[in-house]
Formats: C-alpha cells, structure tokens, sequence
C-alpha cells in the first residue's frame, strides 16, 4: 500500500497522537459542526483543521486521513437513503478480521462503531433501525462497497478546493440495497427514538 506522504503543514502533526479508531474519534467529535451557512462544502483533512469544523463527509475524510497516516488504507463507506432523508457516510477501518467505523454526526444516533462486525455489509446493516425521520419512517436503504481513498493520491488531503469529485464519486460507487421490497413492512421508530433522535451536540446559533 502507498504511504502516507511527507507533509510538512503544521496542521498534520496532531496526527501522531490519534494512533487508534477511539482517540480519532474522540478528536472528531470535538470539532464543531459545518452548518455550511456560506453554502455546501466538501473540504480537504487540511481545510477541515483550518477552519475547525466539519460535516459528516469532512470527518470521514479527515479520519481516513488519520489512518493512513498510521498505516491503514484510508476507506470510506456512504450510507443512501431515500430523498426524503440525508445520505451519511463514515470512515472505515479493520481490527483482525472484524470492521469498524468512525463517524461524525451531531445527533446522538449514526455514530461510532467498535470493530467486531464480520463484513462492511454486517456494519452498515447496524445503522438501520437507527436511521429515520422525525415521523419515524426508516429510510436506509443501501450502502457503498468500501472506496478507497488510494486512488486520489495525496491531493485530496491537502486541497484548497472541495472535493466534490470524491463526493460524487463516492456518491455513485456501486452500493449494495438493505431495505429492498421491504419498506412496507417496516416498523416506525418508537416515539422515545425519536426523542433521543433530535439530541443534538452542537447547536446552530441564530
């Protein structure tokens, strides 16, 4: 696999103390959300730590990022859901034999996953009866092959533009259904999810 390149931004030397899943994610967690109130972004790792906030796909890619560095292949997987709900996507990573995901989010549901699921199929599934809408209708309903961030190179860690060639890339790898034929027979989500649901971390101020 290709290493992670020598970069000598000052911004990437945080990376060698977030040496396992936990302790990115933990750093993760801490950055502000990305309301995107100049518009929709899709910034770089070095872009998300200049500007000290992040969405769900800025996160994936920074914490890809920062498994690379420590010698992991920088794997994303994206999460689709009907039009009526927002796609989600996270940042793999393998213990043994078993998956795991980093994840940024602002509601208490979507979030990290310990490595002990057997294949990414078996992970994305985990997502699902967390995965609805204020009137509880679930709406996952297909989830992407694990994709490889190895096949940008390096300029996407450090790009001043958005990525929205990897966005839309991503976006239209191939995705494996999870709901097929069967969004009739799907249960609503109880009230006390929803409720839990709409915890959020950060707030978007007036």
């Amino acid at each position: 696999m290709r290493r992670f390149p020598k970069l000598s931004h000052k911004e990437f030397n945080i990376f060698k103390k977030l040496d396992t899943p936990g302790k990115i994610q933990g750093f993760v967690n801490r950055i502000p959300i990305n309301f995107e109130r100049d518009g929709e972004t899709c910034r770089s790792p070095l872009s998300t730590l200049r500007q000290k906030k992040a969405h769900c796909m800025e996160g994936a890619l920074l914490a890809a990022a920062m498994l690379w560095y420590h010698g992991e292949e920088p794997l994303l997987m994206d999460l689709k859901t009907t039009n009526k709900d927002m796609d989600h996507a996270v940042a793999l990573f393998r213990r043994g034999n078993r998956w795991g995901a980093i994840s940024k989010t602002n509601h208490a549901v979507l979030r990290y996953r310990d490595a002990v699921y057997k294949t990414p199929r078996e992970l994305a599934m985990s997502y699902f009866n967390e995965y609805f809408l204020d009137n509880g209708v679930k709406t996952l309903r297909s989830h992407s092959a694990p994709f490889s961030l190895l096949r940008y190179g390096e300029a996407w860690l450090t790009s001043e533009k958005d990525l929205w060639d990897v966005n839309d890339a991503l976006d239209y790898s191939r995705h494996f259904p999870v709901a097929k034929n069967t969004s009739r027979f799907l249960r609503l989500a109880d009230q006390i999810e929803i409720k839990a649901g709409k915890l959020v971390e950060w707030k978007k101020k007036s």
